[in-house]
């Protein structure tokens, strides 16, 4: 597979896709977990461990020239497969079956499935950020690239579609993956943190449909996801979720109110994204759908650009004209998708 060098100029469609992508990862610190008796573990069979690693199921299959696959399994759209493998369940995946966002699979006898496509994970990833600024970044390459006709999104024979990322095979492994442990037959993998209905979440990104996005993730490039509809959507009649960052939030690591994708760039931490839905609403889904958001000059002299932690607060500060699209244009979602399941919230 070929892999760009240098992304010299960003043209719109380019920015967006950057702004969409980076505002899921680049999560270079790590930032402590606020236990307590409202913590709440969305995938049964997960276990999340101290740095904000969690342990997953580890699964093996084959591609169609017999390559050893080994993936995990986060969401499912079907309740009962959810409740025996003990992952999310999320309904609005079963929109995009169908579509080229998922590729179909079959299932030997023995029960291993055999992958039409696969990830190269050989590549090496490079973002160079803007020194004054950080954002946008000078260049931005993706590592692992997808196979063409590679998506996390599967179909089984039944119909059921599952969310089951490739984390490794011979060409090496995914970027999120912390180690693998054989034995106890489990994967484990950073997770980046977010916010959804003012609480804090826990999410890990995988893929993205963008190539400068997955640059910025740190994540697979799998553009076949962009066929998952719709943009916009964030209905049950949709497979796609809403999720808002911000392009100009505060700085500062110690700084309680940084957000934003130059915070990330600049700080090194995680952009605090704010998620519509988590996994125990109807509406939620792993296939995010990312609006991104610029505060007016109104907003940052009247100090309105503080941590946000829900997306009805800022939908009203939309409304309200203190949060447009970049540059003073429209709020609207950007034409990308990250595959981002959430594992848990506090």
């Amino acid at each position: 597979m070929k892999h760009n060098t240098k992304y010299a100029v960003f043209h719109r469609r380019t920015l967006d896709a950057l702004l969409c992508a980076l505002a899921l990862t680049l999560s270079a610190g790590v930032q402590a977990r606020d236990d307590d008796n409202e913590h709440k573990l969305f995938i049964e069979s997960a276990i999340e461990l101290p740095g904000d690693v969690v342990s997953m199921r580890k699964y093996e299959g084959e591609d169609l020239r017999g390559n050893p696959v080994t993936f995990v399994i986060f969401d499912t759209s079907d309740g009962k497969d959810a409740a025996r493998l003990g992952v999310n369940q999320a309904s609005k995946l079963t929109n995009a079956r169908g579509t080229a966002a998922v590729m179909k699979v079959t299932v030997r006898a023995d029960g291993k499935i055999i992958f039409p496509a696969s990830v190269d994970f050989s590549g090496k990833r490079v973002v160079e950020p803007t020194p004054s600024t950080g954002f946008p970044p000078l260049s931005a390459v993706p590592g692992p690239l997808a196979e063409p006709g590679y998506s996390p999104l599967i179909q089984m024979p039944n119909g059921t579609i599952r969310n089951a990322p490739h984390v490794a095979n011979p060409t090496g492994q995914h970027p999120k993956v912390v180690g693998i442990d054989a034995g106890a037959n489990r994967v484990r993998l950073q997770e980046t943190i977010g916010f959804a209905n003012g609480k804090k979440v826990y999410y890990v990104s995988t893929e993205s449909s963008t190539e400068a996005g997955a640059a910025l993730e740190n994540a697979t490039y799998a553009p076949a996801l962009g066929a998952a509809p719709f943009p916009g959507g964030d209905g049950t009649d949709s497979s796609r979720a809403k999720l808002v960052g911000f392009v100009n939030g505060q700085t500062g690591a110690d700084n309680p109110d940084r957000q934003g994708f130059n915070s990330a760039l600049l700080d090194g931490l995680a952009p605090l994204n704010v998620l519509a839905w988590t996994p125990n609403q109807g509406r939620y889904s792993p296939l995010w759908d990312v609006f991104f958001g610029e505060y007016s000059g109104a907003a940052l002299a009247g100090g309105l650009n503080t941590l946000q932690t829900d997306v009805g607060d800022i939908e009203g500060l939309v409304q309200k004209g203190y949060v447009t699209g970049v540059g003073g244009s429209a709020f609207l979602p950007i034409d990308a998708i990250v595959n981002c399941p959430v594992v848990s919230r506090d």
